[in-house]
C-alpha cells in the first residue's frame, strides 16, 4: 500500500487548546486515518518549523488527499502538506524511465533533443 507523509504545524490557539487539555493526537489522527480507509502507521512530535510528522498507509491518492483535507479543514492547522513516499526500488525504476526520456528532451531554446543528430 502506498506511504505518505502529512506533516505541518498548529495554530496558536489548538497550542493553547492542548496545554490546556493534553491529550493524544496519535489517538485522534489514527481515527481520521481508518474513517477514510487509511492507517497511521507512526506519528512523531517535531521541532522546527514542523510540528508534527504522520507516516501513513493509504490504498491511493484520493483517500490520501480526503484524509489531508478532512484534518485540513478543521482550521486548526498551518502548513499541512501531503507528501506521497517512493521505495528505492520505486526511485530506481524512476530514474531509469528519466533516463530514457532524457534523450527526447528538448530544453527551452534548443533545436532538438539532446543526444539527437
Amino acid at each position: 500500500m502506498p506511504k505518505y507523509a502529512i506533516l505541518g504545524g498548529y495554530t496558536a490557539e489548538a497550542w493553547a487548546k492542548m496545554v490546556e487539555n493534553p491529550g493524544s493526537r496519535e489517538t485522534a489522527v489514527r481515527k481520521v486515518a481508518e474513517s477514510v480507509g487509511a492507517k497511521l502507521e507512526q506519528f512523531f512530535w517535531s521541532f522546527g518549523d514542523d510540528d508534527y510528522l504522520a507516516i501513513v498507509d493509504a490504498p491511493d491518492d484520493v483517500t490520501a488527499g480526503a484524509l489531508s483535507v478532512a484534518v485540513g479543514s478543521s482550521g486548526s492547522l498551518r502548513n499541512l502538506r501531503t507528501i506521497k513516499l517512493i521505495t528505492q526500488e520505486e526511485a530506481r525504476k524512476v530514474l531509469e524511465k528519466a533516463k530514457a526520456a532524457k534523450a527526447a528532451y528538448v530544453p527551452p531554446g534548443a533545436r532538438e533533443a539532446a543526444g539527437v543528430r
